[in-house]
């Protein structure tokens, strides 16, 4: 380099940090520039409010029929804050094409519909092996496009799906890093210790806020309440907007929401183990046809209480279990004091609601005896338990119903009912309910 070439670049340098150090010191304080331009708005003065979200959903990743992209975008329109995708034993992430099946008119309708929405330039085809294709975006590829802070938040997640034997159990991981192998177990029970073990471990190694529920229990008659008696099991699905998974039981099946109770009286009587926390959501996989006997998503959802949309902060809302469940009803609090429980409701004109407070006493017996089929073999059922194992103890039809604890109860939960029909229900009757968190005395 000759000593003149080195000159004028000593003196380009020397100009250009003078630039920089110009331009620096002529910005103005940060508290001067204009409110628009102040970075992340969301998080001034931020106090804790309810987020709506649906932790089980489904897309063409996997047994879905409608794009990824689209399924965000309804429930963004719908109000939601935050969604996560978790399709069956798969991350939305990586190369995946997927063929334009001839004759599949719900494939023909999504791919119509995903054009018409993001317009033809985001929707990628080719032609392979002879058949049309559509390229699935990954999540990383389509979540700035949907994504807004404070307003709606995608989260990773996957339903890690096995069974033991002819029983299904599935389990939802969210906010993963990597994608879960099923694994499986001795049992039903060890079936899910381990693949809830297996979140755990990642949580651990990643440092990342994750948590594993457990999916629909009834749904192929697969768990029953003696399955849910696993220290590591927090959280399960006491209401899932899928027609085929059995909310209600049967006569020898118990409902969900009645396995909840037998599994909280057992885990805190018996057991000395967490309670157990509920939790509603979709399971959604059809977003063409829409009614009774359809898998649409928009059926039940939880409202958790954070300070800020993020997926740290919905985690760590749900494991203080300060959220509740809902098909409708709206809680504008629920207030826990050392001695009550208290609801308000957002009552709406023309609306009744009734509220329960649901309990099981000390006092009442935790024996079970098996069930028997007409032969006299048992059955590989839920045993039968005390009709008062989670019985109502007190009723209010007001929009702030309280409870007093007296300190018999092991614990309490709520669960109102409005009188409004729900407009697309799981089941025929079916009206807008929520449910509280079970709550011990102190």
């Amino acid at each position: 380099m000759s000593r003149r070439f080195r000159s004028v670049v000593a003196l380009g340098v020397a100009l250009g940090s003078l630039t920089v150090a110009v331009a620096w010191q002529s910005m103005p304080p940060a508290e001067s520039q204009p409110r628009s331009r102040a970075l992340l708005p969301v998080m001034r003065d931020a106090t804790a409010r309810f987020w709506k979200g649906n932790l089980h959903t489904h897309s063409l990743w996997s047994d879905g029929d409608d794009f990824p992209e689209m399924i965000a975008d309804w429930y963004q329109h719908q109000g939601y804050h935050f969604l996560a995708l978790t399709d069956h034993n798969v991350l939305s992430e990586g190369e995946k094409w997927i063929d334009l099946l001839e004759g599949q008119s719900s494939r023909a309708e999504a791919v119509g519909k995903y054009r018409k929405r993001f317009g033809s330039a985001w929707v990628e085809t080719r032609r392979f092996n002879g058949k049309e294709q559509v390229r699935l975006k990954p999540l990383a590829e389509f979540r700035s496009l949907l994504e807004q802070p404070g307003r709606f938040l995608l989260i990773p997640g996957e339903e890690i799906t096995h069974r033991f034997q002819l029983k299904p159990v599935h389990v939802n991981a969210i906010n993963l890093r990597d994608v879960i192998a099923p694994a499986g177990g001795t049992s039903v029970g060890e079936t899910i210790r381990v693949n809830v073990r297996a979140v755990a471990e990642q949580r651990k190694k990643t440092g990342r806020p994750m948590l594993a529920f457990l999916n629909h229990p009834n749904f192929g008659w697969g768990v029953r309440a003696e399955d849910l008696l696993i220290e590591e099991l927090r959280y399960f699905e006491v209401y899932n907007g899928h027609p085929s998974v059995r909310n209600y039981g049967d006569e020898i099946h118990p409902s969900s929401e009645r396995l909840w109770d037998i599994a909280l009286a057992l885990r805190l009587g018996r057991y000395g183990m967490p309670p157990l926390l509920g939790l509603g959501t979709d399971d959604a996989h059809a977003y063409h046809e829409w009614g009774i006997g359809k898998t649409n998503p928009g059926r039940g959802w939880i409202m958790v209480r954070a300070p800020f949309l993020t997926a740290e902060a919905i985690v760590k809302g749900i494991e203080t279990g300060d959220y509740y469940v809902s098909t409708g009803v709206i809680l504008d609090d629920v207030i826990r004091t050392k001695r009550t429980v208290q609801l308000r409701i957002r009552g709406e004109k023309g609306v009744a609601y009734k509220t329960e407070f649901i309990a099981t006493l000390r006092e009442t017996p935790l024996a079970s005896q098996p069930q028997y089929d007409k032969d006299g073999k048992e059955l590989d059922v839920t045993r039968r338990y005390h009709p008062e194992i989670g019985k109502t103890v007190a009723v209010s039809t007001g929009l702030e119903p309280s409870y007093e604890f007296t300190g018999k109860e092991r614990y309490v939960r709520a669960r109102v009912t409005s009188s409004r029909p729900h407009p697309n229900p799981y089941a025929k009757g079916d009206v807008e309910m929520a449910w509280t968190q079970p709550m011990l005395p102190e």
